[in-house]
């Protein structure tokens, strides 16, 4: 009887550490080409988000938050189309099939999996020389022609964003080191690093953003950056009150003694909040029910007529010149 053939080095890896995650029906075990998600009425939802060694996370980052990093920016763009979590796929590119980073790795990346409502559905995994890469494509779902896009917002609409903005930003200049390192005791440096190595997808809000937003999408590049994009593709401007911009603690304490300024909160990137537009007589229910989901959000300003970029203005009416608007990726 012939022998059954040894299992390649990316058979093994897929086998030990990732087939333990592949907990849905639909995965078959990982032992296929492909996975399938079975139809149930509703549209799907696909996104996809690469994250990089030395780009969106740094080398000596721990393998853990590097999994649920690479996860939750998928998801976080789910919530703010509205979308509820089925499934993702994953690549690998790895320089070496190291366990003492892959155990961590795909232990965190199970915990999300399972905690978020997201199983792993399949994927890839090969060698490079450089960089370490992971690249997640995110599966969702939502009623049929009910996904929330950015191009909905009009006129008189109130800006909305959950949570707060620039923790992120601050938490990579705290590890880079410098003048951020030396102004924050030990909590608050624990605070904005977390918020940057772990992001907080606002599962919680996806059907509350269907049923009042009228345009959506994630925080992912500065929320600057991205509140102009929305404007773009919606046709319109806003202005945006300085003042009502939501900040942690630790970063409005940076501010007040002039560390650090508005525009690296606004341009830093990595925030993965929502951001969206609500008609003023809806931002009260859209509010309330947040609220009761558990996620703060504050109105931080109003949607106007035109094209031009939006306009962040101080509480005197000075507008806040930003010589960057977002996160650059090139």
């Amino acid at each position: 009887m012939a022998s059954a053939k040894p299992a390649s080095g990316e058979d093994s890896l897929i086998a030990r550490y990732f087939r333990p995650l592949a907990t849905d029906p639909g995965a078959f075990r990982l032992d296929d080409d492909a996975a399938a998600l079975k139809p149930d009425g509703d549209d799907i939802v696909v996104t996809v988000d690469a994250i990089v060694e030395g780009v969106h996370f740094l080398p000596d980052d721990p393998p853990d938050t590097v999994a649920r990093k690479a996860l939750r920016v998928n998801l976080s763009d789910l919530a703010a189309k509205g979308a509820k979590p089925a499934g993702f796929v994953l690549a690998l590119a790895l320089r070496s099939t190291d366990e003492a980073w892959l155990k961590p790795f795909a232990a965190g990346l199970g915990e999300d999996a399972m905690q978020l409502g997201c199983p792993l559905l399949g994927g890839d995994t090969v060698s490079t020389p450089g960089p370490l890469m992971v690249s997640v494509t995110a599966f969702g779902r939502v009623p049929p022609g009910r996904m929330v896009h950015r191009s909905g917002a009009k006129a008189g609409e109130r800006v909305m964003v959950t949570g707060t903005i620039g923790d992120a930003a601050l938490g990579l200049a705290i590890l880079r080191g410098g003048k951020i390192h030396a102004a924050t005791d030990n909590a608050a440096r624990e605070l904005l690093v977390g918020r940057y190595r772990v992001p907080q997808p606002r599962l919680a809000m996806a059907e509350i953003v269907r049923e009042y937003a009228s345009a959506s999408m994630d925080v992912s590049d500065g929320l600057a950056g991205d509140l102009t994009k929305l404007c773009g593709v919606s046709g319109i401007s806003a202005v945006i009150d300085l003042e009502r911009v939501p900040l942690s603690g630790a970063a409005a304490d940076l501010v007040s003694r002039g560390i650090v300024g508005m525009e690296a909160l606004l341009a830093g990137g990595d925030d993965y909040e929502i951001l969206c537009t609500v008609a003023e007589d809806r931002v009260e229910p859209f509010a309330q029910a947040a609220r009761r989901a558990g996620v703060s959000v504050g109105s931080i300003g109003t949607v106007v007529a035109g094209s031009g970029a939006p306009k962040f203005v101080d509480k005197a009416g000075r507008e806040l010149a930003l010589e960057r608007l977002s996160y650059s990726h090139f």
